[in-house]
């Protein structure tokens, strides 16, 4: 009875020994194989060796990666080059890890996973590598020939010329979703076309429309030709016959604003050798020896516009220093122009 049991445990125990060198060399068999069911980056590589997971996935992965990136801007082009992305994939660490994955558990759930053939049901992430640095360099240098400031509308008056510059409108590049744009071409296998640039509007600070309104009136005045010309909104209105200062009391040359207003105003005399017996003195609204007849727009120290009786001087020098106007047109003139206006006496 004790020989039996004797001969039964060691048969057992050759056959155990027989199932457990079996299932090692079954599994050792496989060590170099990947598991079924493993894909790195949706690429299924399971049932591989190392040589041929790491051809298959250069060639479905790395391969369609190796191609320049194209950005284009209406008929404009710009080239990311397959050398200054560098794009790589870390292949061999990628396989390895793959190998690694199939290897999880011992030999007996190996072994029955394999003969079952079940799949492992793992995808791995390869590790993809590039020049981040160039897609900067690519985008610096979109922005370089696309971007373009906003240009305001500006007037300079100190000639005498109402001339505006034309304000215009800027380019900017959204330069953070091109670079992401860029970056998401180049890592996308096989995708070749070209990355389009967006781009915002740029409004100018000071628009055309906007300056205009700032200058609602501006007068022009030329003294030779004994003109007055009034622009609204910079652009020319009208223009009118005028007298300016004779000589040795000519009209002040240089830009000036409108200083006041009045409708009917008295005449204050200035404190000067030709007013004679008048000087100092102030003659009121009305009176015949008031020569400011209708509208007073004063410029400067004395000066100013004003309507007058004297229809025969218009065209002519004759004034003390004012500029003077028929009435109708300085009556005219007067409700077109706001205190401040500009006035360039030339």
């Amino acid at each position: 009875m004790r020989t039996r049991l004797i001969v039964l445990v060691a048969l057992v125990a050759v056959l155990v020994g027989g199932s457990v060198a079996a299932t090692y060399a079954y599994d050792n068999s496989k060590k170099n194989l990947i598991a079924a069911g493993v894909k790195v980056n949706g690429v299924p590589i399971g049932g591989m060796t190392r040589a041929q997971a790491e051809k298959k996935l250069s060639d479905t992965l790395l391969a369609p990666l190796d191609r320049p990136v194209k950005v284009t801007y209406h008929d404009r082009t710009f080239t990311l080059s397959q050398k200054a992305a560098a794009v790589g994939i870390n292949i061999s660490g990628t396989v390895d890890a793959a190998l690694k994955r199939s290897q999880q558990g011992d030999m007996f759930s190996r072994s029955w996973r394999n003969l079952r053939n079940k799949s492992l049901d793992t995808e791995l992430a390869a590790q993809v590598t590039y020049n981040d640095k160039s897609i900067g360099k690519l985008v610096k240098r979109v922005r370089k020939a696309i971007d373009r400031q906003a240009k305001d509308a500006t007037l300079d008056l100190s000639k005498g010329e109402v001339a505006p510059t034309t304000s215009q409108t800027g380019i900017r590049v959204k330069y953070n979703s091109l670079a992401k744009e860029v970056e998401k071409t180049l890592l996308t296998p096989g995708k070749t076309d070209p990355v389009k640039v967006k781009t915002t509007v740029v409004q100018p600070k000071v628009s055309s429309a906007q300056l205009a309104k700032q200058y609602p009136a501006v007068i022009v005045v030329n003294r030779s030709a004994f003109k007055l010309t009034l622009y609204k909104n910079l652009k020319p209105a009208k223009t009118y016959g005028i007298a300016v200062g004779r000589v040795g009391l000519e009209t002040p040359a240089g830009l000036y604003h409108v200083q006041n207003k009045a409708v009917n105003p008295a005449w204050h005399v200035p404190n000067s050798a030709w007013a004679g017996d008048l000087a100092g003195k102030v003659i009121p609204s009305g009176d015949p020896g008031n020569p400011i007849k209708a509208r007073w727009m004063g410029i400067f120290d004395g000066a100013g516009i004003h309507g007058t009786s004297e229809d025969g001087s218009i065209g002519s020098a004759a004034s003390h220093g004012c500029i003077r106007m028929h009435i109708p047109d300085v009556e005219e003139l007067y409700d077109q122009v706001d205190v401040g206006a500009p006035v360039y006496i030339a």
